[in-house]
Parts: C-alpha cells; structure tokens; sequence
C-alpha cells in the first residue's frame, strides 16, 4: 500500500514537507497545498517559493491546481512540468462556500457539461500527468455515476477519491458504500481519501478493499507524523524522535517567517491536531493556544513533552 499525503492548507507547506520527510519513514508522496493561476499567467513569489524543485529536492511532491479555467490550468500545468513535476494534481474537492461560489473545487461538479469540457482541452494540450481529486458531488452521492462516466473517457494518471459530498464538508461520517460502488463503476486507477486516522483503520481498509493500493491521509498524519510508516509496521516512535520533528519544524519556521508571532501561529495549527497523541493535558495545551511568543510557546511545549504520556496511536472520538 502507499501512503500520500494529503495537502492541508496552511499547514503542509514546502518547510513541513522537508522536515516531516527527514524525519518519518512512510509517506510515498506528498501532494501540495493548492495554488490558483490566474490570467496573467505568473507565479506569486509565495508559490514560486513553495515550488521551487530545490525545496522539494529529494522530496516525492505533487502541485495541486484550483481553477475553472482550462487555459489557465494548462499554463501553470506545462509550467510546473518545466519545472521537472511530472504530475500535477486537479482540485475538485475544495467545500469552501467563496470557493464553490466561483465554481470552482467541488463547485465544479454541479456543471459536469463543462467539467467535461474542461477535462478535454486539459487532455488536448498539457504535457504532465494529471490526477484528479475529487468529491462525490454537491448534494447527493447519486451524482457521482455521470461524473465517473465523464472521467472514464479521459486518460487520468489516478482518481483520489474523497467519499463525501460538498455538503458534508469534513465533519459527516464518509460515505464507504458510494466509495464501494464508485469501484465498480470506474477502471482506472484509484485512491482513498477520507476518515483513515489509526494504523488499524488503514488495515481495515486494506482488507476490505485489497484491490486499493493507495491511499490519502490528511488529519491523521497531523495528528500522528509516523502514521504512514505504522501502518507499514514500523514500530511507533518515541518522543526524542517527536520532539526532534517539532524542534527542527519550529526553528525552520522562525528561520522562514523572522517572527515568533506568525511561527507560533503556524505551530499552534499543527497542535491541533497534535495534541490527539498525548494523554491529558488539556491545561498544558491551552497554554499552547494561548501563547503570543517563543517563550511562553516553548515553556509549554517543555511541559507538554516533559509531562504528558505519548499514546500508542492518536486520540480520535
């Protein structure tokens, strides 16, 4: 089975993706946080960091594209393929209500006429291998029979597929059943992603779907860095190993942003989900949450990881 990482934003950016790839075996490819060309065809200064192949050196990374616009998505497509990216990755998953509202993520989906449209100008003109994630559709899993029949007609390189619809955004349970239909349905190459946050839930779902050999993690990779390599049966890692990501990934932010207030900000997003592998605290991650600078900051994550037990796998109820 391999494990792909799935792109969260604000989170899993080019700093996260080296350190979290130094540190955790298991992770067979890391797809990108989304960017979205526009018409004047030119990368922010912003993407152009997160892109550069010299940040993603040594790193299995995927670029993932937001638009509507077909010609737009060609441009930065064969862009990023100049750049060495062999695959590029269409959104078709994003719940966002500004979003969906421009028609775009899983906006997109209520129009499968233009999907269509827009998937053969893509497939008539890009040079890069292009996978799809997806949702089930807007309002209904019944949706998603015509949109498989439009993605079978095209030669995509895998469909990841989130089993939920816009509607449910991320807190619904996921809809395993459509996702088992889905399978029947479609022949092309497949991924799952949605609602794996354990080491035991990935081998569940390996023995109910052996014929999935891919899989996307998003939050239970937040919450458990060495997720991927466990459920490959390496052996959970202690703390030194924890605590050496998180020192690395801290001292790499405050090198990126000069500013303890915004590492601390982008720390605290990770500790969200963090949190989950400890037991106890709730005292001592309040304080985390609290914290406004790199002292107060550290002197509770001193605490937390002096203090509180690691659990075998993340807290998830």
């Amino acid at each position: 089975m391999e494990y792909y990482f799935a792109p969260m934003e604000g989170i899993t950016g080019g700093e996260f993706r080296r350190v979290h790839h130094r540190h955790f075996f298991g992770v067979d490819k890391y797809y990108m946080p989304f960017i979205s060309p526009t018409r004047e065809h030119l990368f922010t200064q912003r993407e152009r960091r997160n892109m550069d192949p010299e940040v993603n050196r040594g790193i299995p990374a995927v670029p993932q594209l937001l638009t509507k616009s077909a010609e737009d998505f060609l441009w930065a497509a064969n862009a990023l393929g100049e750049m060495g990216y062999e695959e590029v990755n269409l959104n078709l998953g994003c719940p966002s209500g500004t979003v969906v509202a421009k028609g775009k993520g899983a906006g997109m989906l209520a129009h499968p006429e233009e999907l269509d449209r827009f998937l053969d100008q893509v497939f008539g003109g890009v040079r890069v291998k292009v996978s799809v994630k997806t949702r089930l559709g807007l309002e209904s899993p019944e949706e998603f029979g015509p949109l498989l029949e439009i993605f079978e007609k095209y030669p995509l390189h895998l469909l990841i597929i989130h089993p939920r619809v816009r509607k449910d955004f991320y807190s619904e349970p996921v809809r395993i059943e459509a996702f088992s239909r889905a399978l029947e349905m479609y022949s092309g190459p497949v991924c799952y992603n949605g609602g794996l946050v354990t080491a035991e839930g990935c081998c569940r779902f390996q023995e109910r779907f052996p014929q999935v050999d891919r899989v996307m993690i998003g939050q239970g990779l937040l919450a458990d860095p060495a997720l991927a390599a466990k459920a490959k049966g390496e052996p959970p890692p202690d703390r030194k190993v924890l605590r050496a990501f998180h020192d690395e990934l801290y001292q790499t932010y405050l090198e990126a942003f000069g500013s303890q207030r915004n590492t601390v900000f982008h720390m605290k997003e990770l500790w969200s989900y963090l949190c989950r592998l400890f037991e106890g605290g709730d005292r001592l991650f309040k304080d985390i949450r609290k914290a406004q600078n790199s002292r107060d900051y550290e002197g509770a994550v001193a605490r937390v990881f002096g203090e509180l037990p690691l659990r075998k796998d993340a807290l998830w109820e």
